[in-house]
């Protein structure tokens, strides 16, 4: 019996992005990962599909593994010679019990490593534009947690009240109203400011600000719930302006999480919502006949990404070979199906200026003749006003269908009221609505293209926020410049 090894990983706190590098490149090579529950569970993506995953962090109220038999775990899965990682919500040495567990590996002659993560403890507060320190107002900060292991107060909490610099408690909602008696009765002002933020560095954050004697009823008079950042001190008074504006997208998961990157890179607070399955059609006989007899075709013509990807794994699983598609010119709608054919050491020899299905068939009419027969590979629902285009030009073409665009089956429909709203295809539009979703009123609604536009005016959603190319890069370059007027408007 071969010995693994065990690493420690932060995932940090709030959307998977924020975890450091080597995390995420430790993730891509595990066979083992416990998690907790409180992390980005978008982080499990990362994770190969065959290794083994489990859930055991520890929530209020909830059933979950305990520390020995977390302990437990990771002596056996590493002791049977596998790479296990234990993914903890924030850092790793935080209150997040990782000195036992390194301290169990230690007994049982395990290899261990740590990587650090971000605590909520700092970059909570952080994100809700309370800085734990501030010259002139605060030197220190004191990170407490709430919930000891006899489920009662620290028992020198009253020793706090007369520390200088900022209090910081985890764990610590339920307890809020003792928190703050302790404190007072200790003799911190009950007029010294606090702030409670719940659910941080997320969509769903919720700030409330006080003083020590009222931020208990303000939490329950707002229904603030776990997890939260209690944050006590002159500090908690500032609201400095972070700008971080949220979006809500809408499309398949390659889209999604392309435009997802790009988003948090900007700064902005993004959600995916997960209403969409890329559903391959697995036996594909009108496929199969056309790439058997390449030599029929002028020119290969795809309208997305996925179906890009699809293509090129279906000429792998039927063993053949990419040379043969050698005299064939390719097409491709825009620059991110374009890039796409790039990953296959293709470059598109025709792409239109303006990215949408029309543009590509009139670029198409003007490239080919009668003589010319054209494969066309894209969506069970691709544009209709391609074909329309083609046939008025006398283009030949075969249309096959690659995939299918589904609504995923139990969706739970919610309000959306983030700063924007993207849609990327009309199936979302349809997907988003049809299972009971809503947007506000202040939510400003973007369509990757007009075609997308359309299907919005038929659920009464008029006023729309087009960007100049219909891509991913386009949608970010379109928030990029709302967000410069909103702040020439400040």
């Amino acid at each position: 019996m071969s010995s693994g090894r065990v690493f420690l990983i932060g995932a940090g706190c709030g959307d998977r992005d924020l975890i450091t590098l080597r995390g995420k490149a430790l993730l891509e090579q595990a066979e083992v990962v416990l998690y907790d529950s409180l992390i980005d569970t978008r982080l499990l993506d990362f994770v190969p599909a065959n290794a083994e995953k489990t859930c055991v962090g520890k929530r209020a109220g909830q059933h979950s593994a305990d520390q020995t038999e977390i302990n437990r775990l990771l002596v056996e899965k590493a002791s049977n010679g596998k790479t296990v990682i234990r993914l903890k919500g924030g850092d790793p040495f935080v209150f997040g019990r990782g000195g036992e567990e390194i301290l169990t590996l230690s007994e049982h002659n395990i290899d261990y490593a740590v990587v650090p993560g971000i605590s909520s403890a700092i970059a909570v507060p952080e994100l809700a534009g309370i800085p734990v320190t501030h010259r002139g107002s605060s030197r220190s900060v004191h990170i407490i947690t709430a919930h000891t292991k006899e489920d009662t107060l620290p028992e020198k909490i009253g020793a706090y009240a007369g520390l200088d610099g900022t209090l910081v408690f985890l764990m610590g909602l339920s307890r809020l109203s003792e928190i703050a008696s302790a404190l007072m009765k200790n003799g911190m002002s009950g007029n010294t400011p606090a702030a409670v933020i719940s659910c941080g560095a997320s969509l769903s954050e919720k700030v409330v600000r006080g003083t020590l004697e009222n931020i208990a009823l303000r939490a329950v008079q707002e229904n603030l719930t776990a997890p939260a950042v209690i944050v006590v001190g002159e500090v908690a008074a500032l609201e400095l302006k972070i700008q971080r504006p949220s979006v809500s997208v809408v499309g398949t998961r390659m889209f999604s999480e392309k435009l997802r990157k790009k988003l948090c890179a900007l700064g902005c607070n993004v959600q995916t919502l997960d209403l969409l399955q890329v559903a391959e059609y697995e036996e594909n006989a009108p496929l199969q006949q056309s790439i058997s007899r390449p030599d029929d075709y002028t020119a290969i013509v795809f309208t997305s990404a996925n179906g890009v990807k699809i293509f090129f794994e279906r000429l792998s699983v039927l063993l053949i070979d990419v040379r043969r598609l050698a005299h064939l010119r390719f097409a491709a709608v825009g620059s991110g199906t374009a890039l796409a054919l790039q990953r296959y050491g293709i470059y598109a020899d025709i792409t239109p200026t303006d990215y949408s299905a029309v543009s590509l068939a009139r670029t198409l009419s003007k490239h080919f003749t009668k003589n010319d027969r054209l494969l066309l590979l894209r969506a069970e629902q691709g544009s209709k006003q391609l074909n329309e285009i083609l046939d008025k030009s006398g283009v030949a073409y075969d249309d096959v269908k690659l995939y299918d665009i589904k609504v995923k089956e139990g969706v739970t429909p919610e309000h959306i009221d983030t700063d924007y709203l993207v849609f990327a295809s009309p199936s979302g539009v349809r997907a988003f609505f049809d299972s009971g979703f809503s947007v506000s009123e202040s939510t400003k609604v973007i369509s990757i293209g007009n075609t997308t536009a359309h299907e919005l005016k038929k659920y009464e959603i008029t006023d729309i926020l087009l960007p100049k190319n219909s891509t991913a890069d386009g949608i970010v370059r379109l928030i990029e410049k709302e967000l410069l007027c909103r702040d020439s408007d400040d």
